[in-house]
């Protein structure tokens, strides 16, 4: 998720609501609102009798401009909420089983970077908070003041990709013993320090910051919990559409995919095992912005499309 401060650009929003396929009276869950660049492109697409559902667990979102001029219309609605607990929200509505289409955009938006106060820049200090929620969950300097070595160098390694992990965890580690990192400034000029080469046109902090960031949040085990209630709150044709920014983002995306369409084992704790008939059939290849968006929108480049199909299947 990447809408710019200036227009607030939605990544890839016509190849997005292209692939959705919907109904003029369909129901669609909206579930990283955002700047609710898609959830407007949506509603134009839909007609009169269509209805669009909206999830941000990030209360700026909800209470931004674009928010309150989107509550004027009567076929929207937006909820503060995880895309984590879908099922449960979808079926509140009565929605279970009748949507015709979910779209995930994942990771951070423009907004969220482009607020120093919200701590996941490394290019502009602030104090380092980095929750999507702020009202939740602990700040990622009371997280590094007291995490151990081999954690930190864990969740670097797992969730950042980065192959200095162990060089940088010792380093802050050992640095926070007698100055607690409370800025990003600090944190990224640390990280800086302790990493022998960089890649080129990426920050050394980059890898740091983002898993330091999908760590807190739990970002992940909230992708793998809002793949598979899509999966239950669509019904059969409907359709599943994911932009992913990252290689983890995209890998547990790519396999949920591949591992619904497969099928596979409907109890495997069972002794005689049945096979489960595939409840999603991929559509197409995945998809990357074009050079125009990107001409437009350097952050959206690492954009990755990909979209599925409900089955018939129970």
């Amino acid at each position: 998720m990447t809408e710019g401060s200036a227009g607030h650009r939605p990544v890839m929003v016509r190849e997005a609501v292209d692939s959705l396929a919907l109904p003029p009276s369909g129901k669609v869950v909206d579930c990283t609102f955002g700047r609710g660049g898609h959830s407007r492109a949506i509603l134009d697409r839909l007609g009169s009798e269509g209805r669009v559902l909206a999830l941000d667990k990030d209360p700026a979102a909800i209470a931004s401009p674009e928010a309150e001029q989107l509550a004027k219309e009567h076929r929207f609605t937006l909820v503060h909420a995880s895309f984590a607990q879908l099922k449960a929200i979808a079926e509140e509505r009565g929605w279970l089983g009748e949507v015709a289409g979910v779209l995930m955009d994942l990771g951070v938006s423009s907004p969220q970077l482009d607020d120093a106060e919200r701590g996941f820049s490394f290019t502009r200090d602030g104090p380092l908070d980095m929750r999507m929620d702020p009202r939740q969950g602990m700040t990622a300097a009371e997280w590094l003041a007291t995490v151990p070595e081999h954690t930190l160098a864990q969740v670097l390694r797992d969730y950042g990709e980065e192959r200095y992990a162990r060089r940088i965890a010792r380093a802050l580690v050992a640095r926070r013993s007698s100055q607690p990192f409370t800025r990003t400034g600090d944190l990224a000029q640390a990280i800086a320090r302790s990493v022998p080469t960089r890649e080129p046109g990426k920050h050394p902090a980059t890898r740091s910051f983002q898993a330091i960031r999908i760590y807190l949040n739990r970002e992940l085990e909230e992708l793998q919990a809002g793949l598979q209630q899509a999966v239950e709150v669509l019904r059969p044709g409907g359709r599943l559409v994911v932009i992913a920014f990252h290689s983890l983002e995209d890998r547990i995306v790519k396999r949920f995919l591949r591992d619904q369409a497969r099928g596979g084992p409907a109890a495997p704790r069972l002794p005689v095992q049945e096979a489960r008939p595939a409840r999603l059939r991929p559509i197409g290849k995945p998809r990357t912005p074009g050079a125009v968006e990107l001409a437009a929108n350097p952050r959206a480049r690492s954009a990755v499309l990909r979209v599925a199909e409900r089955t018939f299947a129970p």
